[in-house]
């Protein structure tokens, strides 16, 4: 690993620095269409560490949900209902969270690999009809369009708050 693949966000409770390593990301969810939602959503979370005043740091790991229609065409990231990436933060913060996944996040090395693996164990899981070989193949599909994400992409993407 090397400094430049870091990425650091300046808050008011100190500054967060985002590293590039497969352990810093997590998916906590994946989900495919379905009646009630349609649409394919992924959890991430991504650890960081928290360097305040005087030298005082502690690894923390936040979450977003980001979300894709299921024509593939547009996208909303989304606040967690706990442990959000975005929560407690200001606009001006917000903004540069959103940055930071467009800009940085999506382009890392571990984001990559981490989107590959899971690419790979949807390829080798074991489906039973053709109901649940159409849902593995429309979330490979989603998968490798995480991959495709430009800074655009996120850039223009809605940044919902999570639901009261």
């Amino acid at each position: 690993m090397n400094i430049v693949d870091s990425k650091v966000i300046n808050t008011k409770y100190g500054l967060e620095m985002y590293l590039d390593l497969v352990k810093t990301i997590e998916v906590k969810e994946l989900h495919s269409p379905t009646d009630i939602g349609p649409f394919y959503e992924i959890v991430l979370g991504v650890e960081y560490f928290l360097l305040r005043d005087r030298k005082y740091y502690d690894s923390e790991r936040n979450y977003f949900r980001l979300r894709m229609s299921d024509d593939f065409n547009s996208i909303t990231l989304k606040e967690t209902d706990t442990e959000s990436l975005f929560a407690v933060k200001t606009e001006h913060e917000r903004d540069s969270t959103k940055l930071l996944i467009g800009q940085w996040l999506i382009k890392t090395n571990a984001f990559k690999e981490v989107i590959c693996q899971l690419i790979q164990q949807k390829k080798i899981q074991n489906v039973q009809n053709e109901g649940d070989i159409q849902k593995a193949l429309g979330t490979i599909t989603f998968l490798e369009k995480l991959l495709e994400l430009k800074i655009e992409d996120i850039l223009t993407a809605d940044v919902e708050e999570r639901d009261n």
